[in-house]
């Protein structure tokens, strides 16, 4: 999957083989630690923004990780990798985008598109980036419309990515994401317009902004709802 970039990348070894320094991704859900707040602090610092611009920037890089690599496997190889909670560790960086890690995971076969959704669902919204947004929301008081939208956003960004470097699984990529973009808090977070480059099919709109426009050098993205029809 890291063909398609770094937020596709997960490493995995060996239950013991924890890497140094590596977070439970279950532990910064639930609250515990403070790698959460640092990573915050971190972004507001190389952005020059305020807390709600690095919040809302700190979840969509960190929800792009979680969603990049288990979208991917279920729409190109028909797998959905256990990439829980309890499984996965993050990896802090200050140089860049975090990273996962992972004990060497097992899968469960999603040969059709709604199964690869619904199970999508269930780890990604549910399991993952529900409690995310709401650890952030503990820390900064930004909305959840704003964080809703970056999982959208991301969703939809990653149905790009993977048609780029996967063109024949375009079909099970869009219907999936479609499923997904209708399911729970993301619906109603956008609308699917006519495809712009590099999209096929049909390209996203959000109607909300992830606040990056505020941030030093910032500006807005291609999906973002102040964006000119």
């Amino acid at each position: 999957m890291a063909r398609a970039g770094p937020f596709f990348a997960v490493s995995t070894g060996p239950a013991g083989a924890v890497p140094d320094g590596a977070q439970p991704v279950a532990d910064v859900l639930a609250g515990r630690g403070d790698a959460l707040v640092r990573r915050i602090a971190h972004v507001r610092t190389v952005l020059g923004s305020d807390d709600r611009v690095a919040a809302s920037v700190t979840f969509q890089g960190l929800a792009a990780l979680l969603v990049a690599a288990p979208f991917a496997a279920a729409v190109v190889h028909g797998v959905l990798p256990a990439l829980t909670p309890s499984a996965l560790h993050w990896i802090p960086r200050t140089d860049g985008p975090w990273a996962l890690w992972c004990a060497d995971p097992d899968g469960r076969a999603v040969p059709d598109p709604a199964d690869a959704a619904a199970g999508l669902a269930d780890l990604l919204l549910d399991q993952h980036l529900g409690p995310l947004a709401a650890a952030v929301r503990q820390r900064v008081a930004v909305s959840g419309k704003v964080l809703h939208g970056n999982t959208a956003s991301t969703v939809a960004a990653t149905r790009r990515l993977v048609v780029a470097q996967w063109p024949a699984a375009h079909g099970r990529a869009t219907e999936v994401a479609e499923r997904l973009l209708d399911t729970g808090v993301l619906a109603g977070t956008g609308e699917r317009i006519a495809a712009r480059a590099p999209d096929r099919g049909w390209s996203f709109r959000r109607r909300s902004c992830c606040l990056y426009y505020r941030a030093r050098d910032g500006g807005l993205c291609g999906d973002c709802v102040l964006v000119p029809r």
